[in-house]
């Protein structure tokens, strides 16, 4: 059994991250954990239980990847494609083939990865760059929306953590 480790941010800065946006990335990488931990046992059933009427850990999943793919559309200072507002509109819904916990749990990781590229590259002299955040146009900046970003992903992972577990009791798991 491998002992495990502490948060990804006690073990320091991650290398190539400028320190101010070092919480963002400590932040991605523990989703990151996090989430490939719980989804990799889960069946399709479990994927999209809603215990107690709870959002199922397969909204949570698309949610993820599908919020952190749209505030970082701001954070660039574009405008959501159509694709992204389809993919917004059916978070909820399961069925198809692409519902599997195998092909969301890629989907979600393949969002952090793109996510910690994009913090990555951003310059530091951009953080408090002023963008618009949806149709309102509603005020952020960069630094705000990558904040955001991160603190919003870790919200669902604990959704799904904390569901994972609920489902896992269901079944007569862990």
């Amino acid at each position: 059994m491998r002992p495990s480790l502490p948060e990804v941010w006690l073990r320091g800065p991650v290398a190539g991250f400028p320190p101010e946006l070092m919480p963002v990335a400590h932040s991605l990488l523990e989703v990151f954990e996090e989430v490939e931990a719980v989804i990799r046992p889960l069946t399709f059933e479990e994927l999209w239980t809603r215990p107690g009427g709870a959002a199922s850990i397969g909204f949570h999943l698309k949610h993820l990847a599908g919020s952190l793919d749209r505030l970082l559309t701001y954070a660039r200072g574009e405008r959501l494609s159509d694709l992204q507002r389809a993919a917004l509109e059916g978070e909820e819904l399961a069925g198809s083939a692409n519902d599997q916990p195998a092909i969301l749990l890629r989907a979600a990781c393949d969002a952090i990865e793109r996510a910690l590229h994009q913090v990555l590259t951003t310059r530091v002299e951009t953080l408090d760059e002023p963008r618009s955040v949806g149709r309102a146009g509603l005020p952020s900046t960069v630094r705000g929306l990558l904040f955001h970003a991160a603190e919003h992903a870790q919200r669902h992972a604990g959704q799904i953590v904390t569901t994972a577990k609920i489902v896992g009791g269901l079944r007569g798991g862990p």
